[in-house]
């Protein structure tokens, strides 16, 4: 069947600038780290990107090592595009990422210039594109001067294979040494794609500030900190979870007694909103303005709905959000 998306896709998204720049991003977006590899089935996999597309997402985030195996969910992805989302190429945001490993030997990994532009080449490749609208180094390497990872991504725009560049995971001091780095090549950074939710605030501590002292936009991914701001967890630990598996990101251990008031009190504070915890969740995130887009995962199309649901939900009143910190500080840490 061909598709053809809706044509009220533009009606229920938010869409926010990224930091000082011309680019707009949807307020949710949808990676593809997860469900959309080589393991997964295709047709769930090309149902889910679609349907997102109909809903107003136009941003879709990859990596060289999203599947498993690596690679494999660019390939999906590059399917999905040739096959429907051909004619709304120009509609579309993907960003793709060079940083972990993904081929044996020293060229395959962290930072070099060598690696960095060898996995875009080959990113495309898989995508069957001939440029990206966002590359991001996906990690800070200890070992390669910043200026040649920097000049690596610089070169990336100047050679028409990128229209942006991105960080992930750097530090707020790495990051403010990038941004320098970047100024002098020419190549501003848009984004930074980092990790943050209710129970992961690390950022606020110095890194935001950084963001945007020098008009950089901020991806916000595991928003809903892997599941656990969702109703998952609520009555414990189900089989087919993250958790009950062999996930590095999520096991039984971080999900704790205090974790786990803290999520039963936010839980009935979504309720009394007539929310699920994740619509909770995602409107916490994007609170404010700070963050330009929430990354989410998706193992189904409901999902997808329901976090974009979430979109017409009010914003916290103050007394909310003061009642959301007490919540958080007085339960311990995650």
């Amino acid at each position: 069947m061909v598709y053809v998306a809706s044509d009220e896709r533009y009606e229920g998204m938010r869409y926010n600038r990224t930091g000082r720049s011309g680019l707009k991003l949807p307020a949710i977006s949808l990676g593809l780290w997860h469900n959309f590899g080589g393991i997964d089935a295709y047709e769930n996999g090309r149902e889910m990107i679609t349907r997102a597309f109909d809903l107003g997402i136009t941003h879709f985030d990859l990596a060289n090592n999203y599947g498993p195996p690596a690679g494999s969910a660019e390939e999906l992805f590059g399917k999905v595009l040739a096959r429907d989302l051909a004619p709304y190429r120009d509609e579309l945001v993907i960003s793709t990422k060079a940083g972990y490993t993904m081929w044996p030997g020293p060229y395959g990994d962290w930072g070099s210039r060598k690696y960095i532009l060898s996995s875009l080449d080959q990113s495309l490749k898989r995508l069957g594109l001939d440029y990206v609208d966002i590359f991001y180094s996906h990690r800070p390497d200890p070992e390669t001067p910043m200026e040649e990872t920097m000049g690596a991504l610089d070169h990336a725009v100047r050679s028409g294979k990128a229209l942006y560049i991105g960080l992930s995971n750097y530090s707020a001091e790495q990051t403010r040494q990038a941004i320098a780095i970047l100024k002098d090549l020419g190549t501003p950074l848009l984004i930074h794609q980092l990790r943050y939710s209710m129970l992961d605030r690390w950022i606020e501590g110095g890194l935001q500030e950084v963001l945007e002292e020098h008009g950089v936009g901020s991806i916000a991914f595991t928003p809903l900190a892997q599941g656990l701001l969702t109703n998952k967890y609520l009555n414990g630990i189900p089989g087919d979870s993250r958790a009950a598996g062999p996930s590095a990101a999520l096991n039984e251990s971080r999900i704790t007694p205090e974790v786990l008031r803290r999520i039963h009190a936010l839980n009935q504070m979504a309720v009394a909103r007539g929310q699920s915890l994740a619509q909770f969740a995602l409107l916490w995130t994007l609170r404010g303005g700070r963050i330009t887009s929430a990354l989410i995962g998706a193992s189904r199309v409901s999902q997808i709905e329901e976090n974009i649901a979430a979109l017409s939900h009010s914003d916290f009143t103050q007394e909310e959000l003061e009642r959301i910190e007490t919540i958080l500080k007085t339960e311990g840490e995650a």
